[in-house]
């Protein structure tokens, strides 16, 4: 995949830069893999915000995916790439041999036509999904599972990755996308290969109103709001009044290097920052 650029017809076509989706072979998702996709505006069950500057967006609809493999043993062949406005990672439409769909996630070496298939003794090759205790030693593995039959949870967008380090008892140890070294249960399963679409994080989205249609809203900055609103607002000019970087709760905000974790984690061998 690669960036591209428009003819600057208007100023905000200048500066925007896009991924090049001519791999796309469906425009129109599986009817029957498709769920309405409500919006909460980053609400939670009780309509209390707990993610901030979300709201908006244009309309889209949930893709089901696999994150399971739940079909074990039964090879399918790929009919489709398609976009999914929920991840940043293209899917595939996988046609099984007894005749149902399913969508998985795309890795770059997958084309239309390849077959795929999930099992125990399956061969190690992109796209096909095995437990961790039967993946050599040093390959790449994404959609991993942190608890057995739980489906995926690791490495699941665009152009990531987790490497096999080594297997050890009933562990397994991998080397995450952020350098954090972690174990994993070896009866977890996981997908051969790595994401495709590479160059989403080199895109310039352009203007604001590509951000809104995302669903992302403005985010103001704390020394722009009164002192009833932010730790750092008021004053008489731009200043923080000499406080420490702050949320607006009046919690360390991390930037200087605050510990933010609870308790440390057992599993996690070496952290994401070398002093942990």
């Amino acid at each position: 995949m690669t960036i591209k650029t428009r003819r600057p017809r208007n100023s905000s076509l200048r500066f925007q830069t896009f991924v090049d989706t001519s791999h796309l072979t469906k425009k129109r998702p599986e009817r029957s893999l498709v769920a309405g996709g409500g919006k909460s505006g980053g609400r939670n069950a009780y309509g209390r915000i707990t993610v901030r500057h979300r709201g908006g967006g244009a309309d889209r609809k949930y893709r089901l995916i696999d994150f399971k493999r739940i079909d074990r043993d039964i090879p399918g062949t790929i009919i489709a790439a398609e976009y999914d406005p929920n991840r940043n990672v293209p899917i595939g439409l996988l046609q099984l041999v007894n005749g149902a769909k399913r969508y998985i996630l795309m890795p770059h070496e997958l084309k239309v036509g390849d077959r795929v298939v999930a099992g125990e003794d399956v061969e190690v090759r992109a796209g096909n999904c095995l437990p961790l205790r039967k993946i050599p030693v040093g390959f790449t593995i994404h959609n991993v599972e942190l608890t057995p039959g739980a489906g995926g949870v690791l490495a699941r967008s665009a152009g990531t990755s987790v490497q096999l380090l080594a297997k050890e008892g009933n562990y397994a140890t991998l080397r995450m996308p952020s350098s954090e070294v972690r174990l994993v249960n070896l009866h977890c399963w996981a997908t051969i290969g790595e994401l495709g679409n590479h160059d989403h994080k080199n895109i310039t989205l352009g203007k604001a109103g590509r951000t809104r249609h995302l669903g992302i809203r403005p985010t103001v900055r704390g020394m722009a709001m009164n002192p009833v609103d932010h730790p750092h607002g008021g004053g008489e000019g731009r200043s923080k009044s000499g406080s420490h970087p702050m949320t607006p709760w009046g919690k360390s905000s991390g930037v200087k290097g605050k510990k933010t974790r609870v308790r440390p984690n057992p599993f996690v061998v070496k952290g994401r920052k070398a002093s942990r």
